[in-house]
């Protein structure tokens, strides 16, 4: 990655701290490039949370998604970069990030990283 976008990320008070609970947020449109070929990638992005005392804004998770847009990075480094920078500002319970990326090739590659404090 050229910079963090982690900057990017913003976050809110979770209002039932106390109480286990799943956020579940898809993103249809992730797109990125080969970092080999530098031609176009396209997946889908869903992440599930149990979320502790932040949650994720959905605004600036679209503007921190939209970053990688023209990013050369592999299938394996996006879902691991995206759940480091998630956990790293929201502090999760637990978050497992699955990312879901178009064909190529005649191949589909799902690629699933885990958080967990427990």
């Amino acid at each position: 990655m050229s910079e963090p976008f982690s900057s990017i990320l913003e976050t809110f008070e979770n209002q039932y701290p106390g109480r286990d609970y799943t956020i579940e947020i898809v993103a249809p449109e992730f797109t990125s490039v080969c970092p080999k070929t530098w031609q176009p990638v396209f997946g889908t992005i869903t992440i599930r949370y149990v979320p502790d005392r932040r949650c994720i804004e959905l605004k600036s998770l679209k503007l921190y998604l939209q970053q990688f847009r023209n990013e050369g990075i592999f299938y394996e480094t996006a879902a691991n970069r995206i759940l480091d920078d998630l956990a790293g500002v929201v502090a999760p319970r637990h978050m497992t990030i699955e990312a879901m990326f178009t064909p190529r090739g005649g191949i589909s590659t799902t690629v699933s990283a885990v958080f967990s404090t427990r």
